[in-house]
Parts: C-alpha cells; sequence; structure tokens
C-alpha cells in the first residue's frame, strides 16, 4: 500500500471514528434531555391533574403529547414538503400542554366565582336557620356542582383532619386565587373576628360579587368584537398564504426552501404574535 493512500485510509477513520464519536454524544445527550423532560412533565401534570381533581397516571399523558407532538410535525412537513413548518410545529405542540392547562384554569376559576353568589347565600339561609357552619358547608357540598362542591368539600375534609376553618379558608383562596375568594375569605374572617352577623356578611358579600360579575359579562360581552378581530387579523394571513401556495406553487416554493423565505416567515410570525398581544391588550379591562 502506498503511503497516499494509507494517509487516506487513517483520515477516513479518524473521520469515522469522530462521527461515532459525536453520534454517541448526541445521543447520550438526547437521552438525557428527554428523560429529564419526562420527569419534568410528569411532576408538573401530577400536580395540575390533582389541582383539577383527577387523579391520573402522568406517564400515559406524557406519551399521549409526545405522539401529537410526532404526528404533528410529520402532518406539516408532509403538507408543506418544509422544515420551516415542521419544526415550529413541533415546538407549538410541545406547548400544548401548558396552553390547555392555563385555559381550563382559567375556565375553572371563572365557573367558580359564579357558583360563589349562590353558595354563599346558601350559607346564609344555613346560619339563619340556627345550624351550624360545618352542618352547612355539608349541605352545601351535597347541593353544589364542581368545582366549588369539590372545594369546599376538600374544606370540610381538612376540618375533619384538625386544620381551622381560618386556615382552611386561607387554603382555599390560595388554590383558587381570584379577588372574588378572597373577597369572601377576608369577610368572614373579619366577621369571625369582630364577632359580626356572619350571614348578614355573607349576604352583603354576595350581593357584592353578582354586581361585579355582572359588570364583568358586560365588558366581555362588549370587548368580544375586538378580540375576534385579533384572531381573524392573525388567521388571514396564514390563510392567504395557503390559497396562494395552491395558485401559485412555483412561485410559494421561495418562501418555504430558502433562507430568505424562512426570514420572512419568523418575521411574519413575530408581527403576527405582537398584533395580537397588541389587540388583546387593549381590549382586555380589569374591574
Amino acid at each position: 500500500m502506498s503511503a497516499p493512500s494509507a494517509l487516506q485510509l487513517a483520515v477516513l477513520m479518524a473521520v469515522a471514528l469522530a462521527a461515532t464519536l459525536l453520534a454517541w454524544f448526541m445521543l447520550r445527550a438526547g437521552a438525557a434531555a428527554m428523560t429529564r423532560y419526562r420527569e419534568h412533565f410528569t411532576e408538573r401534570t401530577r400536580f395540575q391533574a390533582q389541582e383539577f381533581f383527577l387523579f391520573i397516571d402522568p406517564r400515559h399523558l406524557f406519551v399521549a403529547n409526545l405522539g401529537v407532538m410526532l404526528a404533528g410535525a410529520l402532518a406539516a412537513w408532509l403538507v408543506t414538503g418544509s422544515l420551516a413548518f415542521a419544526l415550529p410545529t413541533l415546538l407549538l405542540l410541545a406547548l400544548l400542554p401548558r396552553l390547555l392547562y392555563a385555559a381550563l384554569r382559567r375556565r375553572r376559576l371563572r365557573r367558580f366565582e359564579e357558583q360563589l353568589p349562590d353558595a354563599l347565600m346558601m350559607l346564609c339561609g344555613g346560619l339563619r336557620a340556627g345550624v351550624g357552619m360545618s352542618a352547612a358547608m355539608q349541605q352545601l357540598v351535597a347541593e353544589a356542582e364542581a368545582p366549588l362542591a369539590q372545594e369546599f368539600a376538600l374544606v370540610l375534609r381538612e376540618g375533619r383532619l384538625g386544620v381551622t376553618l381560618e386556615q382552611s379558608l386561607s387554603n382555599l383562596a390560595r388554590r383558587m386565587p381570584t379577588q372574588t375568594t378572597v373577597l369572601v375569605v377576608s369577610a368572614m374572617r373579619i366577621a369571625g373576628e369582630t364577632g359580626g352577623g356572619l350571614a348578614e356578611t355573607l349576604e352583603r358579600t354576595a350581593q357584592t360579587i353578582r354586581s361585579r360579575l355582572q359588570m364583568e359579562g358586560k365588558i366581555r360581552a362588549l370587548t368580544a368584537q375586538g378580540k375576534l378581530q385579533a384572531w381573524v387579523v392573525a388567521l388571514l394571513p396564514l390563510l392567504l398564504m395557503l390559497i396562494l401556495d395552491r395558485m401559485e406553487p412555483e412561485a410559494m416554493s421561495y418562501l418555504w426552501h430558502s433562507r430568505i423565505g424562512w426570514a420572512a416567515l419568523v418575521a411574519i410570525g413575530l408581527l403576527e404574535t405582537f398584533g395580537v398581544l397588541l389587540i388583546r391588550r387593549i381590549v382586555a379591562i380589569d374591574v
């Protein structure tokens, strides 16, 4: 074997060895990152599911989320034929559980607030009938719906374990961090400390909460058009891009398969996001 051939063989072996080591390192790093992500996902999901009183195995949710991520990225790549859409789709689907949890939590908090006025009036009626707070809460839990029945049932269970009513109410305010819940807990504390009539306090608090919810409902109705306009403004360019891709695939191919097109897509995505957030910030009115 000549010297140049031996040198070329040595270079090829060195390159192959380096590629093998790099692949091994990437596999190890990827496996470690996936393990950390799975542990973080399952721990967070277990806590969030228990917050909704859903006792399910978070490992099943992790597998389902991973399957949705891969299926969505593959579908985006098959439809567009470009990684410029497949990779962002994968990242967005990875954030889907967080977004879904946030939406469900907001819905649960809103439902809890809507149930509070009637619940306070029920407690007020029980106290005026001569029963204690614990018995009134038991009647409330038996007749109310979730999530209010679940939260007050937890308050009763904490009382059976020796937790004081004040601490149980503080735990309720921490689990349901809304201004309405803080108002109710503060009113009950003040009535207990000053010795005032708890039934009258609950009745006045229920009236205040009902008026506040009515005002919030009017504001949501008036700002619904602005929120809808935000989504229309955001989705219109995307729909136009898809239509032009079907009508003029050759002209739109530069947008999907070139660096300039990828940069334009990033700029479009950023502007779309900023526009939606700005419009929603304008129409978000705090009562």
